[in-house]
């Protein structure tokens, strides 16, 4: 097999507070995994909804795997698979104002397997986010300094 694919959805810890991590299978087709192996996925827009007290992830963008030279995008609904606690701890945490579920890193585990860690998560305000840019251009101020004396 070729090397680790992480497929990372960068935007998530900077548009929102990270709570409580879950780690969940995908049910999916062959050539949405062949496509997932070669990292033709993209996780930057999908969130995360209940439907019939099921667990599926939205706006997954897989790229169609068809023979080996093209490809077709196409935004999918995919089914999560947890198990019962999961999905009821899940579902308790979402009665709460403001928390929803994003989906943070698409990769395939030691087995093969296509896995969505998803987290809790609560959205930040703007004032929030102009913090944690202030935080980053100083630290990077810094290590200027540091590195110039």
């Amino acid at each position: 097999m070729q090397g680790k694919i992480n497929i990372v959805n960068k935007k998530a810890s900077f548009k929102y507070f990270l709570l409580k991590k879950y780690i969940a299978g995908l049910v999916l087709s062959g050539s949405e995994i062949k496509s997932i192996r070669l990292k033709k996925a993209n996780i930057d827009r999908s969130f995360c909804t209940f439907f019939n007290n099921e667990l599926y992830a939205n706006n997954i963008l897989i790229e169609s795997y068809v023979n080996s030279s093209s490809f077709e995008k196409e935004r999918k609904k995919i089914k999560l698979l947890l198990n019962k606690n999961e999905l009821i701890k899940i579902k308790k945490e979402l009665n709460n104002v403001g928390i929803t579920i994003v989906p943070v890193k698409l990769f395939i585990n030691d087995k093969g397997f296509a896995k969505l860690e998803i987290f809790t998560a609560k959205g930040k305000r703007n004032y929030d986010k102009r913090e944690v840019i202030k935080k980053r251009e100083n630290k990077l101020k810094i290590d200027r300094i540091k590195k110039s004396n």
